[in-house]
């Protein structure tokens, strides 16, 4: 029901769905069994991987490392304080993760000068400092030696290689800016420096979300363009909520592979997890160049999870169901999709269809994150219709409400005057990484067509750009 509380308390993802109540005669309402599959049966006989499936549409790591390293500035989810909580600060397109979701960590990772943020040179190359510099809580194993702790704006992006590397690519450009911004303004301080190139690394990150990883997503010919001016003369608000299905709909661990491969090398997940020196050592251009060039795997259709990450899996089936998240279909009709009739129709997979059957007992039964996961793709796709169909909605208002593409805001004194506004409505994935590497490697989010393979180790050329 509505409340004032429900809409004023930030602390709480909000719900597309009520909750199902809890006097309803079976767990999803009143279709199916009256008890739920167990989550490890489902992801064992479900979910878990048994040959890696690479995504038809051609999604690479580059991609799967972008929408983890993106997705977690508006995630914001607070465990400790109970399923469902988040840390109330904010619901959308912030920058928090490579600034820090509060005062105190982003001033520990601030230069306090020109506007830049703490780095630490490697081998002639920028990258971010040791918690050593900028004492930030960092998620580390504690056999991680401190000097070897990298200081993120999330204290969570130790744990891959690739999310250290869109740290590094995002700390360059915030630097880069600033330098661009002081050229311009030379008399403003730390703090408008440091702000108005944050506000710019926002722009850069709605465009690039919106016309390259939305638009690799979609698969749609049609050419998906950012811009907020489409909307002034539209009855729209700008602010955004971020729903608890939306978190939920976005456990994508099946892009995982089963190994990593960089520059000839193979690496397991024991050699790639928490390792910052993978980083250091191959440096950000052989990592851009070998993650755009790996498949990801595919999400929908099941047997897509690596085994090591299938505990993951396991723990969204159980927090949904604390949190009573509503069943499959009632979501489908809450999206104007329409709601399918069996297992048979749900799934193009005999075995899959059967054995839902056999766990759930009635099609209306079925729970949100199975059905997301396990609907069958559309032709040639990554996943199912309705991971597209919910998805978009979420992604396009939060990324479109942003206060940055409010007419008060979208306008080139915004973004320190038409210089800034120009790195705005011009940034690209290419950009992003060429203007802040020695050489330009191939980088995109879809693996290179067979007859581009060869390797591009020229240097970058500005007009390329």
């Amino acid at each position: 029901y509505l409340s004032w509380e429900s809409y004023s308390n930030l602390s709480y993802y909000t719900r597309l769905l009520p909750p199902v109540p809890e006097d309803c005669p079976t767990p999803l309402g009143v279709k199916g069994v009256n008890g739920l599959p167990d989550p490890d049966v489902l992801v064992e006989r479900l979910l878990k991987r048994r040959t890696f499936k690479p995504d038809p549409q051609g999604s690479n790591l580059m991609f799967a490392f972008f929408a983890q390293h993106f997705t977690h500035q508006f995630f914001k989810t607070y465990n400790r304080m109970g399923l469902g909580f988040t840390k109330a600060l904010g619901h959308g397109v912030d920058a928090g993760h490579i600034y820090g979701d509060n005062l105190e960590r982003q001033l520990d990772l601030r230069l306090l000068k020109d506007g830049k943020l703490k780095y630490q040179v490697i081998d002639g190359e920028m990258y971010p400092p040791s918690v050593v510099d900028a004492p930030v809580r960092m998620s580390y194993p504690p056999d991680v030696p401190v000097q070897n702790q990298m200081a993120i704006g999330q204290e969570v992006f130790g744990l891959l290689p690739g999310l250290g590397m869109y740290a590094t690519l995002w700390l360059r450009e915030h630097n880069r800016v600033c330098e661009i911004l002081k050229s311009e303004h030379p008399t403003w301080d730390d703090e408008q420096l440091f702000q108005t190139t944050r506000l710019i690394i926002i722009g850069e990150t709605i465009r690039i979300v919106i016309e390259e990883y939305v638009q690799h997503l979609s698969g749609y010919l049609l050419q998906l363009k950012f811009d907020p001016t489409l909307l002034f003369h539209s009855h729209f608000q700008y602010g955004n909520r971020i729903a608890l299905e939306f978190s939920q709909l976005y456990h994508w661990h099946p892009l995982m592979p089963d190994t990593f491969h960089i520059n000839g090398d193979e690496l397991s997940y024991k050699q790639f997890l928490f390792n910052t020196s993978i980083l250091t050592h191959y440096g950000v251009e052989k990592l851009v160049e070998a993650f755009s060039r790996q498949p990801a795997g595919q999400i929908g259709g099941g047997h897509n999870i690596n085994f090591l990450v299938t505990k993951v899996a396991a723990g969204t089936i159980k927090e949904s169901r604390e949190l009573r998240i509503q069943p499959f279909n009632e979501y489908r009709k809450r999206f104007n999709l329409k709601p399918y009739t069996s297992f048979r129709e749900f799934a193009d997979n005999e075995e899959i269809a059967n054995t839902l059957e056999e766990l759930y007992g009635d099609i209306g039964a079925l729970e949100f994150y199975p059905g997301l996961l396990l609907e069958k793709t559309r032709p040639g796709a990554i996943f199912g219709e309705s991971m597209v169909e919910m998805g978009a909605p979420f992604s396009l208002k939060g990324l479109l409400g942003n206060p940055i593409c409010s007419p008060d805001y979208w306008k080139p004194s915004t973004f320190g005057g038409k210089i800034g506004f120009d790195i705005v409505n011009s940034a690209t994935l290419k950009k992003l990484v060429c203007l802040n590497t020695r050489t330009c490697p191939y980088v995109a989010f879809r693996v290179p067509a067979e007859d581009s393979l060869r390797k591009n180790d020229e240097k970058v050329h500005p007009d390329e750009l």
